[in-house]
């Protein structure tokens, strides 16, 4: 891991808490961690980070971050090991603010903090989200989790959304004043995702058919993702446009369910699960597809995939969810559905697919992408708010 140095600003050091390392474990809240420990030294930011995973992730991070717990340890386990840590990095160096990107792992060190601030970078509402998976059921697991959230950020000094409508969730269901919200969307770098190569070079590289109108979907298999919807809307369209395909990349416990849903609409031959999809690989398979679609049914805070896509060139469909019309807005109405329904889905994609619908071109994309969110002004930013609970508390 090659961290990015600024030799203009006096250090801030941080401790900062994760909930695992991206490189290992797939998923939205670490992958932003991971990208704030690469590009906060740009701002001056001196970030030291507690994960949970292998051993092989403090050689790989020159001990910049260290794994305090394997993910088979109970979670006692974790938080006895990471209270360990913790307290013996706190004692070794001055951290004069700390960083949380998940409650589960700041409760348990709340009490070794002593009079330093705490920061917050909220990622989404862990126990609603889990309450969208339960099917609305509040079970016991969902009210501890809501409650351990509610004691960290009482103790929170300030903290740092990725968009509008996560302020407002934080307000509304967390009772956190507005002024003490920042919101700061995420950064995405440029380099990585423009492989340089064309659409017919990029299905080369993956295998995928030449001839076809191919849609993206990388997504985490789980129910607030929307993808049942998704493949019913492909089931509509394959009838006006029998070689669509749509290719959905990731993995969850939903897995099965839409391997069934896809087997029983006799679908095969028009949607693929592609399971995991490394990092490296995701900027050829947006170069590779027509377009990109988020179709999000709830809790989407931000969707680093959406510009993730943009960056590479290809534009987005995305549900008027949360925060994808914060996003989709100023770059083109045209990239919104009119709702997260089958449905809709299947309207906006066939008005694509039909030219009646215009989406902006590659270039209108990354151009967007880079006027909006690279990591050296997103950083600068965080860093702001980081000096602020400094000096504020």
């Amino acid at each position: 891991m090659q961290l990015l140095h600024s030799t203009n600003l006096s250090t801030l050091n941080t401790l900062q808490i994760g909930m695992e390392w991206f490189p290992e474990r797939a998923g939205g809240l670490n992958r932003v961690f991971f990208d704030c420990i690469q590009h906060l030294p740009q701002a001056g930011i001196n970030a030291r980070g507690l994960v949970v995973g292998s051993p092989n992730i403090e050689r790989d991070t020159n001990r910049i971050v260290s794994s305090f717990a394997p993910p088979s340890d109970s979670l006692l386990q974790r938080w006895y090991k990471q209270r360990l840590l913790a307290k013996r990095i706190l004692l070794d160096q001055d951290y004069p603010l700390v960083v949380s990107h998940f409650a589960l792992y700041t409760f348990p060190i709340l009490d070794i903090l002593g009079d330093r601030p705490l920061v917050t970078h909220f990622q989404g509402p862990w126990a609603l989200e889990s309450l969208v998976e339960h099917g609305g059921a509040k079970t016991m697991g969902i009210r501890l989790r809501q409650g351990l959230e509610q004691v960290c950020y009482n103790r929170t000094q300030k903290f740092i959304v990725l968009s509008q409508a996560f302020q407002n969730i934080l307000h509304q269901e967390y009772h956190i004043p507005r002024e003490r919200i920042h919101i700061i969307p995420p950064g995405v770098e440029m380099q990585h995702f423009n492989p340089n190569i064309s659409l017919q070079q990029a299905r080369t590289q993956l295998g995928w058919p030449q001839d076809r109108p191919i849609i993206l979907s990388v997504r985490r298999l789980a129910k607030r993702m929307g993808l049942e919807n998704l493949i019913a809307a492909i089931d509509k369209i394959r009838y006006s446009y029998p070689d669509v395909l749509l290719m959905i990349a990731g993995k969850g416990y939903l897995a099965d369910t839409l391997q069934k849903q896809i087997q029983e609409l006799n679908l095969e031959d028009h949607v693929q699960l592609l399971g995991f999809m490394p990092d490296e690989d995701l900027p050829v398979a947006y170069r590779a597809a027509n377009f990109s679609v988020v179709p999000t049914v709830a809790y989407e805070g931000f969707g680093l995939i959406i510009i993730e896509s943009l960056a590479a060139g290809t534009p987005v469909l995305g549900t008027p969810v949360d925060s994808i019309p914060e996003i989709l807005s100023p770059l083109s109405q045209d990239c919104l559905f009119e709702s997260a329904s089958s449905q809709h889905l299947a309207q906006g994609i066939q008005e694509v697919l039909s030219g009646i619908r215009q989406l902006p071109n590659q270039q209108h994309c990354r151009d967007y992408v880079a006027a909006n969110y690279t990591w050296p002004v997103i950083a600068q930013r965080i860093r702001s708010v980081y000096e602020l609970a400094i000096t504020d508390s």
